[in-house]
Protein backbone atom coordinates (compact mmCIF):
# COMPACT_ATOMS: atom_id res chain seq x y z
CA UNK A 1 0.00 0.00 0.00
CA UNK A 2 2.99 2.61 1.03
CA UNK A 3 4.75 1.71 -2.25
CA UNK A 4 1.17 2.46 -4.00
CA UNK A 5 0.59 5.89 -2.92
CA UNK A 6 4.45 6.69 -3.48
CA UNK A 7 3.78 5.20 -6.71
CA UNK A 8 0.96 7.57 -7.32
CA UNK A 9 3.13 10.77 -6.33
CA UNK A 10 5.84 9.49 -8.85
CA UNK A 11 2.79 9.13 -11.74
CA UNK A 12 1.02 12.15 -10.66
CA UNK A 13 2.94 14.52 -12.19
CA UNK A 14 2.53 12.15 -15.57
CA UNK A 15 -1.26 12.18 -15.16
CA UNK A 16 -1.97 16.06 -14.79
CA UNK A 17 1.01 17.04 -17.24
CA UNK A 18 -1.07 18.82 -19.96
CA UNK A 19 -1.63 16.53 -23.26
CA UNK A 20 0.74 18.84 -25.11
CA UNK A 21 3.33 18.98 -21.98
CA UNK A 22 3.29 15.05 -21.34
CA UNK A 23 6.48 14.13 -22.94
CA UNK A 24 8.80 16.67 -21.50
CA UNK A 25 7.33 15.80 -17.67
CA UNK A 26 7.84 12.20 -19.11
CA UNK A 27 11.37 13.14 -19.93
CA UNK A 28 12.42 14.86 -16.62
CA UNK A 29 11.66 12.23 -14.36
CA UNK A 30 14.58 10.21 -13.77
CA UNK A 31 13.10 6.42 -13.25
CA UNK A 32 16.69 5.23 -11.83
CA UNK A 33 16.29 7.31 -8.95
CA UNK A 34 12.48 7.63 -8.17
CA UNK A 35 12.40 3.71 -7.91
CA UNK A 36 15.50 3.77 -5.82
CA UNK A 37 13.71 6.37 -3.66
CA UNK A 38 10.60 4.46 -3.82
CA UNK A 39 11.84 0.77 -3.06
CA UNK A 40 14.21 2.71 0.05
CA UNK A 41 10.55 3.61 1.21
CA UNK A 42 9.33 -0.28 1.18
CA UNK A 43 10.91 -0.65 5.17
CA UNK A 44 9.66 2.54 6.33
CA UNK A 45 6.54 3.16 8.70
CA UNK A 46 3.22 3.53 7.44
CA UNK A 47 3.05 7.21 8.89
CA UNK A 48 6.02 7.85 6.96
CA UNK A 49 4.31 8.19 3.48
CA UNK A 50 2.64 10.84 4.68
CA UNK A 51 2.97 14.36 3.18
CA UNK A 52 5.13 16.79 5.47
CA UNK A 53 3.61 19.91 6.28
CA UNK A 54 4.65 23.38 4.68
CA UNK A 55 4.96 26.52 6.17
CA UNK A 56 3.74 29.20 3.31
CA UNK A 57 5.62 32.96 3.98
CA UNK A 58 3.54 35.75 1.89
CA UNK A 59 2.24 38.67 2.00
CA UNK A 60 -0.90 39.16 4.22
CA UNK A 61 -2.45 40.98 0.48
CA UNK A 62 -1.76 38.57 -2.16
CA UNK A 63 -4.49 36.75 -3.39
CA UNK A 64 -2.42 34.20 -6.23
CA UNK A 65 -0.62 33.05 -2.92
CA UNK A 66 -3.92 32.40 -1.27
CA UNK A 67 -4.74 30.22 -4.34
CA UNK A 68 -1.50 28.50 -4.16
CA UNK A 69 -1.69 27.67 -0.38
CA UNK A 70 -5.54 26.04 -1.59
CA UNK A 71 -3.33 23.90 -4.23
CA UNK A 72 -1.08 22.86 -1.89
CA UNK A 73 -3.89 21.73 0.39
CA UNK A 74 -5.81 20.18 -2.84
CA UNK A 75 -2.80 18.03 -2.90
CA UNK A 76 -2.54 16.64 0.55
CA UNK A 77 -0.59 18.79 2.39
CA UNK A 78 -1.07 20.22 5.96
CA UNK A 79 -0.34 24.20 5.53
CA UNK A 80 0.88 26.94 7.87
CA UNK A 81 0.84 30.29 6.54
CA UNK A 82 2.80 33.28 7.93
CA UNK A 83 2.12 37.09 6.66
CA UNK A 84 5.54 38.76 6.40
CA UNK A 85 5.65 42.91 5.70
CA UNK A 86 8.21 42.96 2.33
CA UNK A 87 11.16 43.34 4.45
CA UNK A 88 10.83 40.67 6.04
CA UNK A 89 9.39 38.40 3.46
CA UNK A 90 12.74 39.16 1.65
CA UNK A 91 15.00 38.18 4.01
CA UNK A 92 13.38 34.55 4.83
CA UNK A 93 14.24 34.21 1.16
CA UNK A 94 17.52 35.42 1.49
CA UNK A 95 18.07 33.20 4.61
CA UNK A 96 16.76 29.85 2.96
CA UNK A 97 19.16 30.63 0.13
CA UNK A 98 16.53 31.75 -2.98
CA UNK A 99 18.87 32.86 -5.57
CA UNK A 100 18.95 36.55 -6.34
CA UNK A 101 16.52 37.26 -9.57
CA UNK A 102 14.72 33.74 -9.12
CA UNK A 103 11.83 35.04 -6.03
CA UNK A 104 8.14 34.95 -6.44
CA UNK A 105 5.49 36.48 -4.49
CA UNK A 106 5.38 33.48 -1.47
CA UNK A 107 7.92 30.94 0.05
CA UNK A 108 7.38 27.89 1.15
CA UNK A 109 9.41 25.22 3.49
CA UNK A 110 8.62 21.73 3.26
CA UNK A 111 10.39 18.41 3.87
CA UNK A 112 13.89 20.15 4.20
CA UNK A 113 13.50 22.46 0.90
CA UNK A 114 12.17 25.84 -0.16
CA UNK A 115 9.79 26.27 -2.88
CA UNK A 116 9.95 29.38 -4.30
CA UNK A 117 6.70 30.78 -6.25
CA UNK A 118 4.05 29.03 -8.11
CA UNK A 119 5.20 25.60 -8.50
CA UNK A 120 2.95 22.81 -9.07
CA UNK A 121 2.77 20.37 -6.14
CA UNK A 122 2.99 17.45 -8.09
CA UNK A 123 6.60 18.60 -8.63
CA UNK A 124 7.16 19.37 -4.96
CA UNK A 125 5.70 15.49 -4.58
CA UNK A 126 8.70 14.81 -6.92
CA UNK A 127 11.15 16.73 -5.23
CA UNK A 128 10.11 14.97 -1.30
CA UNK A 129 10.05 11.64 -3.50
CA UNK A 130 13.35 11.81 -5.17
CA UNK A 131 15.29 13.72 -2.36
CA UNK A 132 18.05 15.43 -4.82
CA UNK A 133 20.86 17.12 -3.17
CA UNK A 134 19.96 20.95 -3.38
CA UNK A 135 18.55 23.84 -1.60
CA UNK A 136 15.13 23.79 -3.45
CA UNK A 137 12.32 24.49 -5.99
CA UNK A 138 11.99 27.89 -7.68
CA UNK A 139 9.85 29.33 -10.55
CA UNK A 140 10.42 32.54 -11.07
CA UNK A 141 8.10 35.35 -12.01
CA UNK A 142 4.20 34.51 -12.16
CA UNK A 143 3.23 33.02 -15.36
CA UNK A 144 0.10 32.59 -16.03
CA UNK A 145 -1.74 29.50 -15.58
CA UNK A 146 0.89 28.05 -12.88
CA UNK A 147 -1.49 27.06 -9.92
CA UNK A 148 -2.83 30.28 -8.23
CA UNK A 149 -1.93 32.34 -11.21
CA UNK A 150 -4.71 30.40 -13.22
CA UNK A 151 -7.19 32.88 -15.94
CA UNK A 152 -10.81 32.60 -16.95
CA UNK A 153 -9.75 32.26 -20.49
CA UNK A 154 -7.25 28.99 -20.29
CA UNK A 155 -4.35 31.12 -21.05
CA UNK A 156 -1.06 28.93 -19.85
CA UNK A 157 2.42 30.27 -20.45
CA UNK A 158 5.06 27.39 -20.77
CA UNK A 159 7.82 27.98 -18.15
CA UNK A 160 10.37 25.47 -16.32
CA UNK A 161 10.63 25.25 -12.67
CA UNK A 162 14.52 25.25 -11.85
CA UNK A 163 16.44 22.81 -8.88
CA UNK A 164 18.75 25.10 -6.71
CA UNK A 165 21.47 23.20 -6.07
CA UNK A 166 23.70 23.90 -2.58
CA UNK A 167 25.90 26.69 -4.90
CA UNK A 168 22.75 28.07 -5.73
CA UNK A 169 23.05 27.47 -9.07
CA UNK A 170 19.97 26.09 -10.59
CA UNK A 171 19.00 23.75 -13.58
CA UNK A 172 15.94 22.74 -14.86
CA UNK A 173 13.75 20.22 -12.85
CA UNK A 174 9.86 20.43 -14.82
CA UNK A 175 8.92 21.77 -17.66
CA UNK A 176 5.19 22.74 -18.01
Amino acid sequence: MRIAALGLLVLSPLLSACAGDREAVVASVDVDTTAAALADTASMAPESTALPSAIVHKSPTCGCCELWVEHLRDAGFEVEVRDHAPDALNRIKLDLGVPYGKGSCHTAEVGGYFVEGHVPATDVQRLLVEAPSGKGLVLPGMPLGSPGMEVPDGTVQSYTVELVDEDGDTVPFASH
